[in-house]
């Protein structure tokens, strides 16, 4: 768990903040270890994005995270050096080295540190000179050869785009390429990401390309397509049309023009698009309508909920819930989550109905008011939801109690949906979403070896 402070800045605003800690904890409540990330690494929800898997095999995660001088990890020792102080007058860090650390899972120990790559540079080179640019991270999970999961680091969105991506082997973190939109002919890479990534083998060849905004990055670090449609809030990939082989993207854009996009993962194509003039902030993607095929759209721009032809599925909801969504009632279709509630839509009055009120808990971000992890983590299909208490004395897992009468091998087993739990945490947390259409035109089928009643 990340604990920002009080005092936590928005890249855009000056000011200094206390120090970020990276607690873990167990099930049971017993506190295993601290990092305490330190006085040069600034606190923000787009600077500390931090990746637990396990890269190595040994079946224990590992925690990959940036750090700075005066990182402590999880036994007590100092990372570079512990006087160190590189934080200007206005509160932002925009000197001084960076690094890259890998912690042992149980302990909290640092195992190796290197330097970050891409290191920060000329900062106008990033845009602007104060960071606002150069300091927005993202990172992901990815199968990049197909078999063994490697971590990518990322810097920038806006204007220049950097992927690192590295290897960990128990002994040695290595670098396994790295992707620059200042290299010669990436230049349509330059201010396509957001602040979110999404992580999937949308090609068909048996690695993982990296969805980073409106391009796709291939498993081997070349680009594999880019739709110039520039920086968004959110974006959403599965297979939306259980009838179109391979996954599909919903997404928004803040450009004043492009609205919001379904395109297809591996080739960029632009399937429907809803254009508005405004900036389009947010955009969820969920199968709530069991009368219209697929996965059901919306957006700031859509005026209602759009099925996958890119018609109207309902007109009647303007502020129709657009953070979060959840498995939560048991039948084939999904549920919405914003704030500490989970919402219903009723398909037949065309209007979202609460169901569950998770009572002294809040929500993380702001209006993104997103929980602190989503996800199937029990083990039986359905999704449990992980908040703070409003004092911020506890964490709080809320288990559905609705029995249901379908069963399925745990999300967990798919990739794209285990990587989306483990980029959940980055920046604007986007809810899972598993590599497969799952929804209510499944029943009657055998699906994964599983009879669906109908």
């Amino acid at each position: 768990m990340k604990w920002e402070p009080s005092n936590a800045h928005d890249n855009a605003h000056d000011g200094y903040t206390g120090p970020v800690l990276l607690d873990c904890y167990k099930l049971n409540g017993q506190h295993l270890w601290r990092i305490n990330l330190g006085k040069n690494i600034r606190a923000g929800a787009h600077y500390t994005q931090f990746m637990v898997f396990d890269f190595d095999g040994d079946g224990r995660a590992e925690v990959v995270v940036k750090t700075g001088d005066g990182t402590i990890d999880g036994i007590g020792k100092v990372i570079g050096d512990a006087r160190a102080d590189y934080r200007a007058d206005n509160g932002r860090i925009l000197s001084g080295p960076e690094y890259l650390t890998i912690f042992n899972g149980l302990t909290g120990a640092a195992m190796q540190t290197v330097d970050y790559v891409p290191e920060r540079g000329d900062l106008m080179g990033w845009g602007d000179t104060r960071a606002n640019r150069s300091d927005r991270f993202l990172a992901c999970v990815a199968y990049l050869d197909g078999v063994h999961p490697s971590v990518v680091m990322c810097r920038g969105y806006y204007t220049r785009t950097v992927l690192a991506a590295y290897d960990w082997d128990g002994k040695e973190l290595r670098q396994r390429w790295v992707f620059d939109s200042n290299t010669p002919g990436n230049g349509g890479y330059a201010g396509q990401g957001n602040h979110n990534l999404r992580v999937g083998d949308v090609d068909g060849d048996g690695c993982d390309e990296i969805i980073y905004g409106q391009c796709a990055i291939d498993h081997d670090g070349t680009g594999l397509y880019t739709t110039g449609m520039g920086h968004g809030d959110a974006i959403h990939m599965t297979q939306f049309d259980p009838t179109r082989p391979g996954l599909q993207i919903w997404g928004c854009h803040e450009n004043r023009r492009d609205g919001s996009t379904y395109r297809d993962a591996g080739t960029g194509e632009v399937l429907f698009q809803v254009k508005s003039g405004e900036d389009v902030g947010r955009c969820m993607a969920a199968d709530i309508d069991p009368t219209h095929p697929g996965v059901e759209m919306w957006s700031w721009a859509t005026g209602g909920v759009v099925d996958i032809k890119g018609e109207k599925v309902t007109t009647k909801m303007r502020r129709f819930p657009t953070n979060m969504a959840v498995w939560w009632d048991g039948d084939l279709l999904r549920e919405l989550l914003d704030r500490n509630v989970v919402s219903k839509y009723d398909w037949e009055a065309g209007v979202c109905r609460q169901m569950t009120v998770f009572e002294g808990a809040i929500s993380n971000n702001g209006t993104k008011a997103t929980p602190c992890l989503q996800g199937d983590i029990i083990g039986d299909w359905r999704e449990e939801v992980l908040l703070r208490t409003e004092d911020n004395s506890a964490l709080r897992l809320y288990v559905t109690t609705i029995p249901t009468e379908y069963r399925f091998h745990t999300f967990l087993e798919d990739p794209v949906y285990r990587i989306s739990i483990a980029t959940q945490n980055v920046a604007y947390n986007q809810p899972t979403q598993p590599g497969f259409y799952f929804g209510p035109e499944l029943r009657g089928q055998t699906f994964r070896g599983f009879k669906i009643p109908k």
